[in-house]
């Protein structure tokens, strides 16, 4: 039983890493055009650093439907939403962008790691499952 782990036994940090590194591996998604000049979001004043946030973000968020069925776009624009800095004003939330949230949604579709929820939202597939559940197994859980 020690080596049958899940996504909910591996530290979130270290699936997300794993994962983001096993879509890459894969081949299967594939990144649009826009991925180096765009922003996560209108609070952000810049695009992200790290060239493979594209993967980062996508295993994050197949992360989030693997523990919570039915989450849709607007979930993922709450969840990736911060502080948008107003100048000399004060600051308020602002929701991330919508765009990526859907592009990378569908991307994971396609891949057949989710599918559409009747529901609601969006739901992991048995193979998407399998699939996560395999990335964590292969994490080692350092004492």
């Amino acid at each position: 039983m020690e080596n049958a782990r899940t996504v909910k036994d591996v530290s979130p940090h270290q699936f997300v890493k794993a994962y983001a590194a096993h879509l890459k591996r894969s081949g299967k998604m594939e990144l649009p055009h826009w991925t180096d000049i765009v922003k996560t979001g209108n609070f952000k004043e810049l695009a992200p650093y790290d060239p493979d946030w594209y993967y980062i973000r996508a295993a994050s968020m197949a992360r989030k439907i693997y523990l919570r069925q039915g989450i849709g776009v607007g979930a993922f624009q709450k969840i990736y939403g911060g502080r948008k800095r107003n100048g000399s004003r004060p600051p308020h939330f602002c929701k991330s962008s919508g765009s990526v949230a859907r592009h990378i949604l569908q991307q994971l579709e396609k891949m057949n790691i989710i599918d559409i929820d009747p529901k609601g939202g969006r739901r992991i597939t048995s193979s998407g499952q399998r699939d996560l559940d395999q990335v964590a197994g292969r994490i080692t859980i350092a004492p």
